[in-house]
């Protein structure tokens, strides 16, 4: 009678033996764990990072340096466009050759909008940079305005210190300006700056008001400023600076019929047929913002790339210290499988030790990145803002990573031999 033999059938393993296994692995090697990690912590590090700044930029550029060109409820009209790319030759040959905007064009834009809050002339482009003069003081790269009035309702200007520009400034051609908040504080110091005069190159300009500060942009300061009456401006810097008309309306759902109306006046006056290629823009900060997304976009392309060889890297780095890892616990593997272990049991094993430790890599990566982009935003001009979708896709990498270049060396553990891997043992 043949001998009776009893096999005992291994105990499913769970989702947490799986997981504690793994943990107590990492613990058992942590410095080997976080030189494996080091390839994919700083590639998704960067990859946040660079997201967060790119992210911060454009909402600085929506929200401050293209509202300060043209308010949410305002547009412009323009000789050339608010962005204009200097590789497009026949683009910048076809703008050159266009007229200039005229006192006649911002009359027929006053008469099709009478429901503007404001309609302006700003001449100055590109605008002129100067040296102001007061006493024994000199304040360089002033930006020099030449405006009507209604130009400091347009860009929402207030007055801290005397007065405004005035219409009768404008047709009496006084030699009067307002001056920016930055500007009276260097050149004035202490001293009150209204009656005093300063010079504009060879210019004497009595300063009449001083404009609330704006603050800065990127570190560019939108208070450097000096705004003559255009008329004044055109006797010291002529007539050959382009002219931009720029229209404020109540509310920014206003803006596109204005603009629709603004566009028609101007080809009547200049009697444009139909059909015709308007020689003017008609344009809002929508545009500067679409400018700087299609750069943004650009980069975006290149990131991938980057991050990619790193991430590539990382893995390569993690499969290999995955297989060094079955040759090291060959005892491991021969006894857990000669006391019922499946091969699926060994091969979920190190699978989960090999995403356990990239999506380790990828959280600390995240980490990293988002520390180094709150320090860039406190110390630098450059905003920074980190985004959940960013952290969320250095996760989904970590976990992509794990299961792609783990895969391998779980197989080949699961497929060892109990005999062999004890006997080489």
């Amino acid at each position: 009678m043949p001998p009776v033999t009893f096999q005992r059938e291994a105990e499913p393993v769970t989702f947490y033996d799986v997981v504690a296994t793994a943990i107590g692995q990492l613990r058992a090697n942590p410095l080997r764990a976080l030189f494996t990690l080091l390839g994919i912590i700083v590639s998704v590090a960067f990859l946040v990072t660079v997201v967060a700044v790119i992210q911060g930029l454009n909402a600085y550029v929506r929200e401050n340096v293209a509202g300060a060109v043209v308010g949410a409820n305002a547009f412009q009209v323009r000789r050339t466009p608010i962005v204009l790319s200097p590789f497009d030759d026949e683009a910048v040959r076809r703008t050159a050759r266009r007229p200039r905007i005229s006192e006649g064009d911002a009359e027929a834009v006053r008469q099709a909008i009478p429901d503007a809050v404001a309609v302006s002339i700003q001449s100055g482009w590109p605008t002129p940079l100067t040296d102001l003069r007061w006493g024994g003081n000199t304040l360089g790269d002033v930006t020099v305005f030449g405006v009507t009035p209604a130009y400091q309702v347009v860009q929402d200007y207030r007055i801290r210190e005397g007065r405004p520009l005035l219409e009768v400034d404008v047709t009496q051609r006084r030699a009067v300006g307002v001056i920016g908040a930055e500007v009276a504080d260097k050149l004035f110091g202490a001293t009150d700056p209204i009656g005093r005069e300063v010079r504009v190159g060879t210019e004497r300009i009595e300063i009449v008001g001083v404009m609330q500060p704006k603050g800065r942009v990127l570190g560019q300061s939108f208070d450097g400023f000096i705004l003559l009456p255009v008329s004044r401006f055109e006797m010291i810097y002529g007539r050959r600076l382009t002219t931009t008309i720029s229209v404020k309306m109540a509310t920014a759902e206003e803006v596109n019929g204005a603009m629709a109306r603004a566009e028609e006046a101007v080809r009547l006056h200049r009697r444009l047929r139909p059909g015709a290629e308007n020689d003017f823009s008609v344009e809002t900060s929508e545009a500067l913002v679409s400018f700087w997304r299609n750069i943004t976009a650009l980069l975006f392309s290149v990131i991938p790339a980057v991050v990619a060889i790193g991430v590539v890297v990382g893995g390569i780095v993690i499969m290999n210290v995955m297989l060094m890892a079955v040759t090291e616990r060959m005892r491991e593997i021969g006894i857990r499988k000669a006391v019922g272990a499946r091969s699926r049991d060994i091969e979920r094993q190190f699978l989960a030790e090999s995403i356990l430790l990239s999506v380790l890599g990828g959280a600390l990566g995240a980490f990293v990145g988002w520390v180094f982009a709150a320090i860039l935003a406190a110390v630098s001009p450059l905003p920074a803002r980190v985004t959940g979708w960013s952290v969320a896709l250095a996760l989904a990498i970590g976990l992509s990573v794990g299961v792609a270049f783990g895969v391998y060396p779980a197989r080949r553990a699961a497929r060892l031999d109990p005999i062999r891997a004890l006997h080489k043992e």
